[in-house]
């Protein structure tokens, strides 16, 4: 594999169970487990997939700098 496309498949395996799990919390603590709870949950997750997977290229590199200036660079 390309070294190029290794950090977006990278931040893609993080951001599918990241937002799975989030999905499926959020859906139980707002509705619980009703009749239609796995259509709820499907649609959940179909909108926060795209948002975090963007929003992590945005929030990623800037928290590494972050680190980097608080701990001190390696």
């Amino acid at each position: 594999m390309k070294k190029e496309y290794f950090r977006y498949i990278n931040t893609l395996f993080v951001v599918i169970p990241m937002t799975l799990i989030m999905a499926f919390v959020g859906l139980m603590r707002n509705y619980g487990f009703g009749e239609d709870w796995i259509i709820k949950f499907l649609k959940a997750w179909s909108v926060m997939l795209p948002v975090a997977y963007f929003a992590a290229f945005i929030i990623i590199p800037n928290a590494r700098k972050l680190a980097e200036k608080i701990a001190g660079k390696p």
